[in-house]
């Protein structure tokens, strides 16, 4: 290997390390409490930003049943009313933010800054909305404000009726 290729592979790892350092996180607890019904099914869940005009901004995470045959679990996508009116309804794909649906209990989403809604966000006041929605049950909202600034560490709390329990976003940089 010839001096100049050596320099260059160092430089790009050199580049590519750098670039992971500087990347943040976005850690997301959401509590889907239990329900007791004879019939239950998982909520579908999906979080977005928006700006304080109420505008959609990004999609950040979409738990949905993934799994059913010829996609049939995206027809009740609909459900999640709020959302599907700013931005569902015009997905061409939900491919790159979305993952099956979850059960009762805490769940954590860990989502990189470099690589999710939050790529290219400018500082500012947002929402981060949270909506969930159960077939044969019921329908829950949370907004939690963020202000974000990609220096600063930040946290934001809110708590749902039904289908959501406690719902914390916490970010660090």
């Amino acid at each position: 290997m010839t001096a100049k290729y050596l320099a260059f592979a160092a430089v790009a790892a050199t580049g590519l390390t750098a670039s992971v350092a500087n990347a943040g996180q976005v850690v997301l607890d959401i509590e889907i409490p239990t329900q007791k019904v004879a019939e239950y099914h998982k909520p579908y869940v999906v979080g977005w930003i928006e700006d304080t005009s109420g505008n959609h901004v990004a999609n950040a995470f979409l738990w949905y049943d993934t799994k059913k045959q010829e996609n049939h679990g995206a027809r009740w996508l609909k459900d999640l009313r709020s959302w599907w009116r700013k931005s569902g309804r015009d997905l061409v794909s939900t491919d790159g933010f979305s993952s099956a649906t979850r059960a009762p209990g805490r769940n954590s989403l860990t989502l990189d800054t470099n690589n999710s809604a939050f790529k290219g966000l400018k500082p500012g006041a947002y929402s981060f909305v949270v909506e969930a929605s159960r077939e044969q049950g019921g329908h829950d909202q949370v907004k939690l404000p963020l202000n974000w600034n990609p220096a600063r560490a930040t946290t934001a709390t809110a708590a749902g009726t039904t289908e959501l329990g406690q719902v914390k976003l916490t970010y660090k940089p």
